[in-house]
């Protein structure tokens, strides 16, 4: 709507003092509104923007303006004033806008201190030298000249008209009192004035140094005290305390490993062993520590003093000896009386106080105790009793004897150990080893084997224990080829033999045997028997012999005079027995006598036949056997040992010799060659075969190919008639031939053998049977070599028997020559 007249009394100016407070009426208007207020005036807007303003009714149609005291109006600080803009409506929707303009006003004001307390406190250390020590500062809100003053009297203080305080003294905290209350006044030129409180306290400064209280400075303790105990309380204090207590650090400056010091109460108590026996203590009893007090954990004042701990013996350690355990030896028969061991120069008590160290050996006791005694308790000297015999049946086989002595102090709380001692009683060698038998005797056959027993010898003597027999061969048990036929076990006394027994050589044997306990000695004799066994094989002369027969020797004739002989060792001479083993083919030798004589002699049992086929061996090679048996039973030769000899002959029989010509005859060699197979060369079929299958394939390759061609360029051939067919001859089997090749040679002879008949002797060509008698001093020739070559056709068996008749037309030949 359009505006209208509703505030009267608008618009206006008014005036405020600064300072107001909430609720101070301003200026005061009315609404002219005859239908009632819609809309009650209300302040919409302000020039500056200030919320210090408000409206509010005092009934009717009467509003006034009021300060809200939010915020307060300051004419130093604030607009100096303000326009406000006051809004009414009323029912009909009209409204009236007007300004209400205020004036701020000056009012003077108290003056104002400085600070977000009203009480300040002010600390000054003690010692501070008299001075400036506060600034008290203060405003006027009108800018005023302003002075300040000290309402308070009596006090160490004063103030300048500025406001500076100053100090008139030094203080010492240790002196009452500690604090000062000041009040100070400051006035404005219109006498408005405003008063502060300042406290200021006296401040202690650590300037004192802490003094110790105890009244000794020497303590004594027994030793072996256990960690913890309380050995003295160290006090102090601290004059910058006074009278409440102060908080002191105490500690240890000296080295030291035995006591500690609580660092807040100053307990001294210990820490680790004393152990007043061991060094340094044993030499110095006496422990000092130097003790300090600090009034500050960081810099501070100290002070300190020497604290002594005197440490006493105590009787805590008990007699020890350097061994535990001591072993002695005492010979066996020893006088009784006699001094074993001094025990109080192995043993002592290592407590320093004289009354603590002194003690005595006791209670002796132990197997075998009654053979020994102390002599003194204080002395600890053990001695033998009685003579000790390790042969007497009453000791026998007690060697050891076990003692405990006691050692222990003579104070209380009397600490003891035990001893233990051991007595070895040395034996003493007394009596000579004895053989179990005067002499031994052993019969041992020959052929026992080389490292056999064969016997024993036993010695001991009556020494306790008993001795170590040690066993040797001093004498005989020697051969000219074998100085040691014989060896002895050291420790068993075993005899065994080292080399073989003969018999033949030597039939006994005689040993001295040596039997030592290391110190004394005795001998025995030992007689080895040798028995005879029949270990020696017969020797036979001649043990090879070859020469020749003619064929037609006679039956019953020793051959070429040959006569063997025989000799064994340990077999009688009629124990001989003669037997051809081989190569007696046919029989045609035997020896006479056969058996029962040393000597038998060759003799031809049976003639030749060579005529018939009956014989075919020319060269005869016997093995002869000559046994040692011919005296034992059939039954006793399966159990009994027998020995056989052998000899060798080789007998070549020729035809009988003839009549020599002065020419040289000669003979043909037949030579045959054929193929031979070697196993050893089984290559060469493998090649032959595998050559044989290539070349059959290649050559039906070719044939196919030729085949094939004849079929390409040739036509078939009219048939041919079967009657005009041509008769084609067989072919004929091709003999068999052998290439022979004839070689005449000279006749060599290479043998010679004495005619039974004339007793000439003659040579003989051992191949072609070609004789001739023999000249004096003329030498034998040697054999030619005979010489072979192969053919790879001809018959074998043809060319053999070819080779044969050629051979037996040879003697014919010359005979008829």
């Amino acid at each position: 709507g359009r505006r209208t007249q509703l505030l009267q009394g608008l618009p206006a100016t008014s005036t405020v003092e600064e300072n107001a407070a909430a609720g101070v009426s301003i200026y005061t208007f009315t609404v002219n509104a005859s239908r009632g207020v819609a809309m009650l005036p209300t302040i919409v807007n302000s020039n500056p923007l200030t919320k210090a303003f408000g409206i509010e009714s005092k009934g009717g149609c009467e509003y006034g303006v009021v300060t809200t005291g939010n915020p307060v109006l300051d004419y130093e600080t604030m607009p100096k004033s303000f326009d406000l803009q006051i809004l009414v409506t009323d029912t009909t929707g009209r409204s009236d806008l007007k300004i209400l303009t205020v004036r701020v006003t000056d009012k003077n004001e108290r003056p104002v201190f400085r600070g977000t307390t009203a009480i300040q406190t002010i600390y000054i250390l003690e010692g501070t030298p008299p001075g400036r020590i506060y600034q008290v500062d203060a405003a006027d809100p009108e800018d005023a000249e302003l002075e300040y003053s000290l309402l308070s009297s009596s006090v160490p203080f004063s103030i300048m008209e500025s406001g500076t305080i100053f100090s008139t003294k030094t203080f010492d905290y240790e002196e009452y009192p500690h604090s000062y209350v000041l009040s100070i006044a400051v006035t404005d030129p219109d006498g408005l004035n405003s008063t502060k409180t300042v406290n200021i306290n006296i401040i202690n400064i650590n300037d004192e140094r802490p003094y110790f209280t105890i009244k000794q400075n020497i303590y004594r303790i027994p030793e072996e005290q256990s960690p913890g105990t309380v050995v003295a309380n160290i006090t102090a204090k601290d004059p910058d305390d006074g009278d409440s207590p102060g908080r002191l650090f105490y500690s240890i400056q000296s080295s030291n490993r035995y006591f500690f010091i609580n660092p807040s109460t100053g307990v001294l108590q210990v820490t680790g062993r004393i152990d007043r026996d061991a060094s340094p203590l044993r030499l110095h009893p006496n422990v000092s520590v130097i003790v300090r007090v600090k009034d500050s954990p960081r810099d501070g004042h100290t002070s300190e003093i020497a604290i002594t701990i005197i440490i006493d013996d105590i009787n805590d350690n008990p007699p020890e000896c350097k061994h535990s355990t001591f072993r002695k030896e005492a010979n066996e028969n020893m006088a009784a009386g006699t001094p074993l061991l001094g025990l109080r120069n192995y043993c002592k008590d290592i407590d320093v106080d004289p009354s603590n160290n002194q003690f005595n050996f006791t209670e002796l006791s132990g197997f075998g105790s009654n053979n020994f005694a102390l002599d003194s308790t204080a002395s600890g000297k053990l001695v033998m009793t009685r003579i000790i015999d390790l042969e007497n049946t009453t000791n026998l086989g007690v060697e050891v004897y076990s003692l405990t002595v006691r050692v222990q102090d003579i104070a209380r709380p009397d600490y003891s150990n035990i001893i233990y001692i051991y007595i070895r009683i040395k034996p003493v060698n007394e009596f000579f080893p004895v053989f179990s038998n005067l002499s031994y005797e052993f019969n041992v056959p020959e052929t026992t084997k080389v490292g056999s027993n064969i016997g024993r010898v036993n010695a001991r003597d009556k020494d306790w224990p008993p001795s170590v027999i040690t066993y040797s061969i001093v004498g005989g048990g020697g051969t000219r080829d074998y100085p040691n036929i014989f060896w002895i076990s050291q420790t068993k006394g075993d005899v065994k033999i080292l080399a073989r027994l003969d018999y033949e050589t030597s039939r006994k044997h005689i040993l001295t045997v040596q039997a030592s306990d290391q110190e004394k000695t005795a001998t025995a004799s030992v007689t080895v028997n040798i028995l005879e066994v029949n270990d020696e094989e017969p020797v036979c002369s001649p043990n090879f012999y070859s020469f020749q027969i003619p064929v037609s020797l006679a039956v019953g004739t020793n051959i070429n005079g040959f006569r063997i002989e025989c000799q064994d060792r340990d077999s009688d001479p009629r124990s001989f027995r003669y037997f051809i083993n081989e190569g007696n083919v046919n029989n045609h030798f035997t020896f006479s006598p056969s058996a029962g004589s040393n000597t038998s002699r060759l003799i031809l049992a049976s003639r030749f036949d060579y005529e018939s086929g009956l014989d075919t061996n020319w060269i005869y090679r016997l093995s002869v056997y000559v046994t040692d048996d011919n005296l034992l039973s059939d039954r006793d030769r399966t159990t009994h040992i027998t020995k056989t000899g052998t000899v060798s002959l080789r007998i070549r029989v020729i035809p009988n010799p003839t009549t020599v010509i002065t020419t040289t005859p000669g003979f043909t060699v037949v030579t045959r060659r054929e193929n031979l197979y070697s196993e050893s060369a089984w290559y060469v079929p493998f090649v032959v075969t595998l050559g044989s299958l290539l070349l059959l394939g290649l050559l039906g390759y070719l044939g196919f190919l030729l085949v094939t061609w004849v079929h390409t360029h040739c036509p078939p051939a009219a048939k041919a008639d079967s009657r005009n067919l041509i008769k084609v001859p067989e072919k004929k089997k091709p003999k068999k031939e052998v290439v022979l090749t004839m070689t005449k040679l000279n006749t060599v002879f290479d043998g010679e053998a004495r005619d039974p008949v004339t007793g000439k002797m003659y040579e003989f060509n051992t191949r072609s049977g070609a004789r001739r008698w023999k000249k004096s001093n003329e030498p034998l020739q040697p054999a030619p070599a005979m010489q072979a070559t192969s053919s790879a056709t001809g018959d074998s068996r043809k060319g053999t028997k070819r080779s044969e008749a050629s051979s037996k037309k040879e003697p014919s030949e010359k005979k008829e020559q």
